[in-house]
């Protein structure tokens, strides 16, 4: 049997606060209702990591950890067969999972996909830092109306790595 349908003086709607309240002309299903108000409950918690696929495993990790700074914090192998990095920004909870995945075929990058975006004291600093590895920006630097910079690096699967100066403000 269909579910009843409200009456016009019972329909509701979201307010702004994620609550609902009656208001004429807009109406749910008590089904509907039920459902959403259980769905308004369940929200994520923190971001745990993000996973990156690569060809090459031990030439990524070493990027993020000699160029990058990044610790890593734990290896293993899953039970699929992938092999797993987690690798860790200081001051960051986050994690980056580079995994090498060879029964997936070999990854392709495509160009602006996706980037991870990092903090940087000076981006002239890390310029320089750059050139002791041979590497060089891929793009910019460039200052924003907001008076902080950024510029992008390549790393060697072809995922693009913003690096952010944020303006300095004076007391």
């Amino acid at each position: 049997m269909p579910e009843k349908r409200d009456t016009e003086s019972e329909k509701s709607s979201p307010r702004p606060d994620g609550d609902y309240e009656k208001r004429p002309g807009i109406g749910l299903t008590i089904g509907n209702r039920r459902a959403l108000g259980y769905l308004r409950a369940m929200k994520v918690g923190k971001l745990l990591h993000t996973r990156y696929r690569v060809n090459d495993l031990e030439r990524t990790v070493r990027f993020y950890r000699d160029v990058l700074g990044l610790e890593e914090v734990r290896r293993h192998k899953s039970p699929r067969g992938s092999e797993l990095v987690f690798l860790k920004a200081p001051g960051s909870e986050e994690l980056i999972e580079i995994t090498f995945f060879p029964a997936g075929g070999p990854v392709q990058v495509q160009s602006d996909l996706t980037h991870l975006a990092f903090e940087v004291e000076s981006l002239a600093e890390f310029e320089r830092h750059l050139a002791k590895h041979g590497l060089k920006f891929s793009d910019g630097p460039t200052t924003t109306a907001t008076g902080s910079t950024f510029a992008f690096i390549d790393a060697p699967e072809g995922y693009e790595i913003e690096l952010i100066e944020k303006k300095k403000y004076q007391d």
